[in-house]
C-alpha cells in the first residue's frame, strides 16, 4: 500500500477530530468511530478518504516505490476506534472531559501520521509483534 495514502487520510481525520473539539458534537465523532471501526473489522478499503486519495490525489503525483503492510494500519484503526468510542461515549452522556481526553489522543495520534508519517498505532502493532508474537498475528 503507498503510505501517502494513509497519510493523507490522516490530515482528514485531523480536521474532523479537530472539528468535535470545537463543537463537542458526538455526532460526528460517532461516524469518525465507525469508519474507524470499519477500517479495522472489516477492510481498509471502506475508507472513503482512500478512495479519494486513489482516483484524485495519487493520479496528480509522481509514483513511490514504498509500501506499507496493511495490518499496522488496520491495528492503528482499531486503536483510534477504541479512543473515538471512548470520546462519543463521553461527549454523549455529559462526560465532557472524558470526551475531551480521548478525542485529544486521536487527534494527536492523527496529527503525528499526518504531518510527520509517525503512526503511533503502527508502532504499537510492531512492538506487540516483536514482543508478543501471540497478540499481533495477521488473520
Amino acid at each position: 500500500m503507498d503510505p501517502r495514502g494513509p497519510r493523507f487520510s490522516a490530515w482528514i481525520t485531523t480536521a474532523i477530530l479537530a472539528v468535535v473539539l470545537l463543537t463537542g458534537s458526538w455526532r460526528l465523532l460517532a461516524a469518525q468511530t465507525v469508519l474507524f471501526g470499519m477500517c479495522a473489522f472489516i477492510s481498509l478499503k471502506l475508507n472513503p478518504w482512500g478512495h479519494v486519495y486513489r482516483f484524485a490525489v495519487q493520479p496528480r503525483i509522481s509514483p513511490t516505490s514504498e509500501r506499507e503492510e496493511a495490518a499496522p494500519l488496520r491495528f492503528a484503526q482499531g486503536v483510534g476506534f477504541v479512543f473515538a468510542l471512548m470520546g462519543t461515549i463521553g461527549y454523549a452522556t455529559g462526560l465532557t472531559a472524558l470526551g475531551v481526553v480521548a478525542t485529544s489522543g486521536a487527534l494527536v495520534a492523527a496529527l503525528l501520521n499526518a504531518a510527520l508519517g509517525l503512526c503511533l498505532g503502527c508502532e504499537l502493532f510492531l512492538l506487540l509483534r516483536r514482543h508478543a508474537p501471540a497478540l499481533a498475528r495477521p488473520r
